[in-house]
């Protein structure tokens, strides 16, 4: 039986360019389908955001790029909590799945590790 269920992920990005928003959004999304066994189709939603130091591109633009056309995408600004990692970009992305909450693989790349010590410490 399929349920919806949500995925987190997060990754840094290099640097507020057009071209390093759109390399780390590609890589997030492949490492999720990757861990997940995601189908484009089963794909509901996917929710982004960028820290404020982020603003050269929209990291939605990266799935339309990868064919993902037909998924609702909104990016939005994470809010600006002093102290907090910089040059972030996190997602939830909202799939039909077979699999149990417990074996959902939530996706943080690099530094984001440390923004979920629950999972990764």
């Amino acid at each position: 039986m399929l349920t919806v269920r949500g995925i987190r992920g997060a990754n840094t990005v290099r640097e507020n360019t057009r071209s390093a928003i759109l390399e780390a959004t590609r890589e997030l999304l492949e490492a999720l389908v990757r861990e997940n066994d995601i189908r484009v189709e089963d794909v509901v939603s996917i929710f982004f955001t960028l820290t404020p130091d982020l603003n050269a591109e929209f990291p939605a633009l990266a799935a339309r790029e990868m064919g993902w056309t037909r998924i609702p995408l909104l990016c939005a600004t994470e809010i600006d909590v002093p102290g907090a990692m910089p040059r972030c970009l996190r997602l939830l992305m909202h799939v039909h799945t077979s699999r149990s909450a417990a074996e959902i693989r939530h996706v943080y790349l690099g530094e984001t590790a440390a923004l979920r010590p629950d999972l990764f410490g």
